[in-house]
């Protein structure tokens, strides 16, 4: 079995619960309303530079030259690609680039960010695949499950399940899983541990960041 067959009884239990979840739930039936969702994009928005310094240090950390360049490939089409296409989606709902550049990050989303870029900063090569996994994976799974239950009616959400149930996600999220399973195949048991854990953490946060959209959560001091 590979590391990442070994994941599947942690990942399983939470990516059901973003399923049972009412903000996922009802944005796979097209009757969310579109205020928390909106909030969520604004706040993909601010995850989205931070993800992207988790593939500049990916580049910096690699191990090798093709693994160095996949990870710059990946923060240029952050960067450069799907930045633009997430300003473009948020135009949809009335949300302006100025107002994705003016968003001040919740506490779900300064804790999770925060929480990736020091594993990516302080941690092995292998801590930050285990970190960055539960994005890539959780969300091609919510996609695909979605999928399967029919494409809601809502033209914005019906593409956002489109987007991450999609051929181009699917073999993004795969290659990370290859990813994960080389990087651990040479590990030691305690390394795997600490993968464990830190993808076990980063899964949580993922939750947490759909429950934190559909709370409309604000500091609150």
């Amino acid at each position: 079995m590979s590391f990442t067959d070994d994941l599947e009884p942690v990942a399983e239990p939470i990516w059901e619960a973003i399923l049972d979840h009412p903000m996922v739930a009802q944005l796979g039936e097209g009757t969310l309303d579109e205020e928390p969702f909106k909030y969520w994009v604004r706040q993909d928005y601010v995850y989205l530079i931070e993800y992207s310094r988790v593939f500049a240090l990916g580049a910096a950390n690699a191990p090798d030259l093709e693994r160095m360049g996949t990870f710059a490939e990946l923060l240029d089409a952050t960067i450069n690609t799907e930045m633009d296409l997430h300003r473009e989606y948020a135009a949809e709902f009335g949300i302006s680039e100025a107002d994705l550049e003016a968003t001040d990050p919740s506490p779900t989303t300064r804790a999770y960010t925060d929480f990736l870029v020091r594993v990516a900063a302080t941690g092995t090569f292998g801590d930050l695949v285990a970190a960055l996994l539960p994005c890539m994976w959780g969300f091609n799974e919510t996609g695909k499950r979605l999928a399967a239950s029919g494409t809601p009616d809502h033209e914005q959400y019906a593409a956002w399940v489109k987007m991450y149930s999609g051929e181009e996600f699917t073999e993004l999220s795969e290659w990370c899983k290859g990813l994960m399973d080389d990087v651990a195949a040479d590990a030691s048991a305690a390394e795997r541990e600490r993968y464990t854990d830190l993808f076990r953490t980063s899964a949580r946060y993922e939750y947490r960041f759909w429950d934190a959209a559909w709370r409309q959560e604000e500091w609150s001091v």
